[in-house]
């Protein structure tokens, strides 16, 4: 039941076409029963004193005055009729493609749109590229089971049932001696099935983790190319590529060995009808024709039964294809318990007392924050490496959930604030931004689609990218590549504001995306943006003092905690580890000068 409701889960909506396939499939399989049934006409009724096995309404159709009047209607008739088959044929492949594809066209969406709605703490411990194998390859799989497997399921009772029906208004003995090996062979396809999912299981991970290695290798071919870590890059691969060969050839040989037996079994079935069917026709129990008819109808029951192996083999790679994307489908949306309040946000933000800890660490990465953001006012975030800044800003945006204390907007708590309203009222520009392969042009404007053209370059000029644009050939039609590849660090990061520009938010964040551009360009580009932060809170994470000393309030994080806060002047006057920051920066600084003032020289 499990298993049926696993199925039927995906097919909602389109079983009336499976229903339609079902009945077409029906009549196909009465209808390929029916040839044999001629053949044992002509042998035994035509040229013999047998009755007919054929149905009477047929036998009526094709009964003439003449043995040759007689063989030519057969001859039509039997035209007649696999035209019609044909016909029948094509309408099934045509239901069933179209029940096929319909599914997993839903199926598809469904688990992109769950993925979509999956917590930041789920993306970030999941594999890229078992995400997308899951999406792709298992959805494929089951597309193919239903629309083929499981359609040949009913195909083969059918006939098999049809098939045996016929056999027994001829001859119940040699029906039952025919049918000897059924029970050894569905045993033998039972015993494989057990065997073949576990081996199916092992494949598809082996697979996952290679089509990971695979994609994080083609993602991070920059970095690779400029350490020379090819070589590093093929030996992981390879490790990666022989488990899933080995894991495959592991399923080779089980699907070699049932291949194998079960043809045995069918070739001695084939030879135990044939021996007792000679020893009926000679002892007159059975006529010619009814032994040329049974030994076809023993290949419509022993060769399906064969098929069934393949079927259920394929059904166990189904049920580990289904239950890994029943992973994925059964994770709870971050959206499942939120709340449906969206209250006005006009960027007045106070943290009180907020702490948080991963769920898998003991210790807290941020401990009683405290601090008050009016509207419109800009704020920095200074800190080491590891001090929590960016984990302060996933908290605001609600990517992660404060285990103590509160962050409020407004005076409204963000746990009582609609997730997507909240984020929808936030931006935030990356240190390294995801660019579109698609143009520079497409890329800005995807923020807003109705923006004029305008409205772009004058987001492009305030985010002082315009101009670099304009110096490329193509200009804001040039192609960026995959994840903007084509382009330097401080051009993404441009794009990037650009892009947030062109939609008015209260609340702005830039999580040190001005890290890759120089301090000339970074104050150009603070003071351009200061029309834009008049009534915008804006937070600005960053390891650069001089694109924090301007801001309304400083906040300094050490170990989680504010260690410091106030304006630059303040700060420098407390001579702690903000005024040391300065210090060591604005040394770099001068030496980094006086080095091109000599070389100038």
């Amino acid at each position: 039941m499990k298993r049926l409701r696993q199925f039927t889960q995906w097919m909602k909506g389109h079983m009336y076409l499976y229903l339609i396939g079902v009945v077409i499939l029906f009549s196909l399989q009465y209808f390929r029963t029916l040839p044999p049934l001629f053949i044992q006409h002509i042998v035994d009724y035509i040229f013999g004193d047998k009755p007919s096995a054929l149905p009477q309404l047929i036998q009526r159709l094709i009964d003439g005055e003449t043995v040759a009047e007689k063989l030519f209607l057969v001859a039509i008739f039997s035209v007649a009729f696999m035209m019609f088959r044909v016909v029948f044929i094509f309408l099934h492949r045509v239901v069933t493609a179209l029940f096929a594809e319909r599914v997993a066209y839903g199926m598809r969406n469904r688990i992109y749109d769950h993925l979509q709605d999956l917590s930041f703490t789920y993306h970030s411990h999941a594999e890229t590229g078992d995400l997308i194998q899951r999406s792709t390859t298992d959805v494929d799989t089951f597309r193919t089971f239903i629309g083929e497997q499981l359609v040949e399921v009913l195909r083969l009772v059918f006939l098999m049932s049809f098939a045996i029906y016929q056999m027994t208004r001829m001859d119940v003995t040699l029906t039952l001696i025919s049918i000897a090996v059924a029970p050894i062979v569905f045993l033998s396809a039972f015993i494989y099935f057990l065997f073949v999912k576990k081996v199916f299981k092992r494949v598809e991970e082996a697979e996952g983790k290679m089509t990971t290695t695979l994609q994080e290798s083609m993602t991070g071919i920059r970095v690779v190319k400029a350490f020379a870590n090819e070589r590093y890059e093929i030996e992981k691969f390879d490790k990666t590529s022989d488990l899933f060969r080995e894991e495959s050839y592991t399923l080779l040989k089980l699907m070699a060995i049932f291949w194998s037996s079960t043809d045995f079994l069918i070739f001695s079935q084939y030879a135990l009808t044939a021996g007792f069917g000679i020893y009926f026709t000679v002892t007159g129990v059975m006529g010619p024709g009814q032994y040329i008819a049974f030994l076809s109808y023993v290949g419509l029951i022993v060769w399906p039964m064969r098929q069934l192996g393949r079927i259920i083999g394929d059904f166990g790679k189904t049920t580990v294809a289904l239950d890994r994307i029943d992973e994925i489908i059964h994770q709870p949306s971050e959206h499942e318990q939120d709340t449906k309040n969206q209250p006005e946000i006009k960027g007045h933000i106070r943290f009180n007392n907020v702490s948080f800890k991963f769920d898998d660490d003991d210790k807290n990465l941020l401990k009683n924050v405290s601090f008050d953001v009016k509207a419109g006012e800009t704020v920095a975030i200074i800190g080491k490496t590891g001090s929590g800044k960016s984990t302060l800003i996933n908290l605001m945006v609600r990517l992660l959930e404060n285990q103590e204390g509160a962050i409020l907007f407004d005076g409204v708590d963000i746990k009582d604030i609609n997730k997507r309203w909240l984020r929808k009222h936030v931006g935030i520009i990356l240190q390294e931004p995801f660019l579109y392969s698609k143009s520079i042009y497409d890329n800005i404007g995807i923020m807003k689609k109705t923006a004029s053209k305008d409205t772009v370059f004058n987001a492009a000029n305030v985010a002082r990218i315009h101009d670099d644009i304009l110096g490329f050939e193509a200009g804001y039609d040039t192609l960026v590549g995959e994840r903007g590849v084509t382009l330097s660090g401080g051009q993404k990061q441009r794009v990037a504001i650009a892009r947030m520009l062109l939609d008015d938010k209260p609340v702005l964040i830039f999580d040190d995306s001005l890290s890759a551009v120089d301090t000339e360009t970074d104050i150009q580009i603070r003071r351009a943006l200061s029309s834009y932060w008049k009534n915008t809170t804006v937070f600005i994470i960053t390891h650069r003092i001089v694109t924090a000393k301007e801001a309304d309030n400083i906040i300094v994080l050490d170990g989680g905690e504010i260690v410091e806060s106030g304006t630059h002047d303040q700060l420098i006057d407390q001579a702690g580890l903000y005024a040391e920051l300065w210090e060591i920066q604005t040394a770099i600084q001068y030496d980094a000068f006086k080095r091109n003032k000599g070389g100038a020289r």
